[in-house]
């Protein structure tokens, strides 16, 4: 699945990009031929053809708006307009891309030896229909965790570019620490005081390319106008050792990867 010499390459710049932007662009890592069995099987399991228990389905709003996204529904039929499939590390194919050994790698630098995910997720813009993802980060008391997560591998699987929505980031965002206790949506009147719109950077992506994202930079992504579906599959790495601190139902419990070194 990956490309000729990525195992080789010097990941010291792209850490250190990581580190002081929150972000860092990791270049084109994965085959024509991965890309293309990744594409067939998300549009698989939206369509219905092939059903794996336990996986968490979102479809997007019918008006275009994030306010409008209905939550609870999970599957409501055979459709490409799907804005989230989540838990797709129940799926062999998502599984195997996700424990390459590049990702291992990365993840070992960034979060330790012992590793589990809190997500692996896919999230689309299809070529029919797609809502804007407001500035937000990935941690907070919503997370439900003991500790603040870091790292996150997103995968390109169609050409993110500007048109289609690209992730754009408030570089060094995440060095300001949480911009609420909750965590998710950043509220209008921080993001207007952080200057968000006026600093914030986008970040094109070629298919196969791969962003390292750290859960408390600012990033957010506008709506698909491309007529091409966008879609991206993210894995967020955790320390095994994290705990989920839910009470109103029982608490998570995160997979482990990569086997213990």
């Amino acid at each position: 699945m990956l490309e000729d010499g990525v195992l080789q390459r010097d990941l010291a710049p792209v850490l250190e990009h990581y580190r002081e932007h929150g972000y860092a662009r990791l270049g084109r890592v994965f085959t024509d031929a991965h890309l293309g069995e990744l594409r067939a099987r998300a549009e698989a399991l939206m369509l219905g053809e092939i059903v794996i228990p336990g996986l968490f389905f979102q479809h997007d709003s019918d008006t275009g708006r994030y306010e409008d996204l209905r939550y609870g529904e999970g599957f409501v039929g055979p459709s490409l307009d799907y804005r989230k499939l989540e838990k797709l590390e129940r799926d062999g194919l998502f599984r195997a891309h996700l424990e390459n050994p590049l990702f291992e790698r990365i993840a070992r630098a960034v979060v330790g030896d012992e590793l589990a995910i809190y997500r692996a997720t896919l999230f689309g813009k299809s070529a029919r229909r797609s809502s804007p993802l407001p500035w937000h980060q990935d941690a907070g008391s919503y997370w439900g965790l003991d500790r603040e997560p870091e790292l996150q591998l997103w995968t390109a699987l169609d050409d993110c570019t500007l048109e289609s929505g690209c992730v754009r980031f408030v570089p060094g965002s995440h060095q300001g620490g949480l911009a609420t206790p909750l965590g998710g949506l950043i509220p209008a009147d921080v993001v207007q005081r952080g200057r968000a719109e006026e600093r914030a950077v986008p970040v094109p992506a070629r298919a196969g390319e791969v962003l390292l994202i750290h859960n408390l930079v600012w990033h957010a992504s506008a709506v698909n106008t491309s007529g091409r579906p966008r879609r991206a599959f993210t894995v967020c790495f955790l320390d095994a050792a994290t705990r989920c601190l839910r009470r109103k139902r029982a608490p998570r419990e995160f997979v482990r990867v990569f086997g213990t070194r």
